[in-house]
């Protein structure tokens, strides 16, 4: 094994492979290798250079080179493989010199821990194994919809989908965080007997480990190394308007008058897709909004921003379309036509074939955001809603595009991300100010770009409110502070039903304490989904007097906490610290803490426990450890540290506030 030195870090060799470890950030290294020479450029979420930080100390000993990097110290071996030498490292903590984890073989005699298959075409299938350890606890990866907040035990895809946001961060209760900073088509194994994370199409191996004495502190390096996401705006915090859709600017209008008139309080309303003229026009449809600039005054003055909806989608019937493929700005196809999704759009008569913008290409940003600019932010337009962003393919097949940046295979994870950089720096650059961007999909790094995310299009059922606890919980671990859900499900629920209107009552008090409150979807009845189509009705008013009365007293509660809700995105800012919380992320010296799923924290200071079966009009509620509680409805207090059975009419959820907290409700 040949080893050199190099600034904050070392690099040793052994055959093809060179192995680089470096300090990134404090308590944190970055892990690179590759066969023959560590690649020039990347696109992942660590960016060109580390945080700032106490400078670590390598030595080299007994023909093994050690990085110290403050709580984190890492180990180089030359293991022997019965014949078959490859390197290994081990990650230790510094103080007890305890393992938090350790590369090992994929086999014992070949391959070793860093499998490089090549392709014919200077990339690689890239494997990376870890040892497994019984009882270790895997948190964060993004937003799924499996229903489960540990990960270990699972296979999971390293790609894109509706309601499936694949970020490669996890935190694990051995004390140290994890980014696999790579961001092709894959998957990762948390199996028994090890953990291997496998990059369909690759050009070097690339991943960051951090360590920390708190979960917090694990949280606050990962946002460290791959950026804060900025102060939410205080208008952001209010209540959020939307359905499928609005069809012209006098129903948007009437539609916030009437939320004046009834005195409820209301501080986004949303335009869906089709208020276009053809998708990639990027601009209203004259026909229904003939004056944007009036709809936009009067919006002001009732104190309501309008977010519109964009897709990345271009119908080769937009004005735009000829233009965009002729210079390049289109999502290319390694095989066949530059078309990866169908809609039926307006102006066509079925559903037709259409293409994607390509973010990853700086000439791209550039043409979308002047079209933007000039159609929607020049007439008021503040707030961005991102759908389909993934991007959403029909057939789903990621590793058939090729992006400004590279192989679909290797890079398509990283769509969402610079699309979110497209809209969140054109915005900055035309002096728009604080901006919320409402992303369907995510990667590592992407908070940094006023990004929200909400849950994708989940159906209207118990089961889905259940599971959109457990994925709002692991997107904030994951590194996103703002998120939401479609309060009521997506697809489908009828207003008139009272067995749905249960739900939507127990669906709206769970959204009042999310990070973001926002009413969508897609009611009965539904109609055929095309550009003409509307949807049943969903204002707070759609669900009869009782549930209205609900919403109403929810929506004044939510108006309540705005003043606390902005010192928890302060916190979520400088700190990485989600706003929703796991419990055991404030309690972590509670060993119950980290078995609670169906709670969660707002802040330090606010314990949520939502309603995700019918018919019950009590809980188990979970209060932690060190702490005193008060249920704010009831008023009744609580020592921590016991499973307590808590009131939940329908008519609210159970709620404690931390006693000698920050709130007082």
């Amino acid at each position: 094994m040949e080893y050199t030195p190099i600034d904050n870090g070392f690099e040793v060799r052994y055959a093809h492979e060179v192995l680089r470890v470096e300090q990134w950030g404090p308590d944190s290294v970055r892990v690179r290798a590759a066969q023959h020479r560590i690649p020039a450029n990347d696109v992942g979420a660590l960016g060109e250079t580390a945080p700032g930080g106490p400078r670590c100390e390598v030595r080299y000993e007994d023909g093994m080179p050690t990085l110290v990097a403050g709580g984190l110290t890492v180990q180089a071996r030359l293991d022997s493989g019965n014949g078959n030498p490859a390197v290994m490292l081990t990650f230790r903590r510094t103080g007890d010199g305890a393992e938090l984890l350790a590369e090992e073989r994929e086999h014992f005699w070949w391959p070793g821990a860093h499998v490089f298959y090549g392709q014919r075409s200077g990339l690689y299938e890239i494997h990376q194994r870890f040892k497994a350890y019984e009882g270790e606890r895997i948190y964060g990866l993004g937003q799924h919809q499996h229903g489960r907040l540990d990960h270990k035990g699972l296979v999971m895809d390293l790609v894109q989908r509706n309601a499936e946001v694949n970020i490669p961060f996890f935190l694990s209760s051995r004390g140290y965080g994890f980014l696999w900073n790579n961001p092709a088509v894959g998957r990762v194994e948390f199996a028994e007997n090890g953990t291997r994370w496998v990059a369909d199409a690759a050009s070097a191996l690339d991943y960051w480990v951090t360590a920390g004495d708190t979960p917090a502190q694990i949280i606050s390096h990962y946002a460290d190394a791959v950026g804060h996401a900025p102060q939410l705006p205080e208008w952001a915090c209010g209540f959020w308007q939307c359905k499928l859709r609005y069809r012209s600017q006098e129903e948007i209008l009437q539609v916030a008058r009437e939320y004046r008139r009834r005195g409820l309080p209301l501080s986004v309303i949303v335009t869906d897709f089709f208020h276009w003229t053809a998708m990639g026009d990027y601009c209203f449809d004259p026909a229904e909004y003939p004056d944007p600039a009036a709809m936009m005054r009067e919006l002001d003055e009732l104190g309501v921003k309008l977010m519109v909806s964009i897709w990345p989608t271009v119908s080769p019937l937009s004005e735009n379309y000829e233009e965009m493929s002729s210079r390049g700005l289109l999502v290319g196809a390694d095989q066949g036509v530059e078309f990866h999704q169908h809609i039926h759009d307006k102006q066509m008569p079925r559903s037709l074939p259409v293409a994607f913008y390509d973010p990853t290409n700086p000439r791209t940003r550039r043409f979308i955001w002047d079209t933007v600019k000039r159609n929607y932010f020049d007439a008021g337009v503040r707030v961005w809603w991102l759908d389909a962003c993934e991007p959403e393919l029909n057939p789903g097949h990621p590793k058939n595009l090729s992006f400004h940046a590279g192989p679909g295979a290797a890079v398509a994870n990283i769509y969402p991300r610079d699309n979110a950089r497209l809209f969140y720096e054109g915005h900055q650059a035309a002096g728009g100010g604080d901006t919320v961007l409402l992303c369907r999909s995510a990667w590592a790094g992407q908070a940094k770009y006023g990004v929200a995310v909400w849950s994708g299009d989940i159906p209207p059922t118990w089961e889905s409110l259940a599971i959109q606890v457990r994925a709002g919980l692991s997107i904030g671990i994951s590194g996103i502070p703002w998120w939401t859900t479609d309060i009521g499900g997506f697809h489908g629920g009828d207003p008139g039903d009272e067995a749905y209107r249960e739900l939507y009552a127990r669906w709206f008090a769970f959204g009042t304490f999310c990070p973001l409150f926002r009413l969508h979807g897609h009611r009965e009845p539904r109609g055929e989904l095309g550009s003409p189509t509307s949807g049943g009705p969903n204002e707070v008013w759609s669900y009869g007097e009782r549930c209205l009365e609900i919403s109403r007293a929810h929506m004044e509660l939510r108006e309540r906490l705005r003043p606390y809700i902005a010192e928890v995105m302060a916190e979520a800012s400088s700190t990485g610290m989600p706003a929703m919380r796991a419990l055991f992320l404030d309690f972590p010296q509670d060993a119950a803490a980290w078995d609670v799923e169906d709670e969660f924290l707002l802040g330090p200071d606010l314990l949520v426990a939502p309603v995700t079966t019918p018919g019950v009009i009590s809980r188990s509620v979970y209060l932690p450890a060190g702490a005193r509680w008060q249920e704010i409805h009831s008023g009744h207090t609580y020592d921590g540290g016991a499973t307590i059975e808590a009131d939940a009419p329908q008519e609210y959820i159970p709620v404690f506030q931390r006693i000698g907290g920050s709130l007082s409700l």
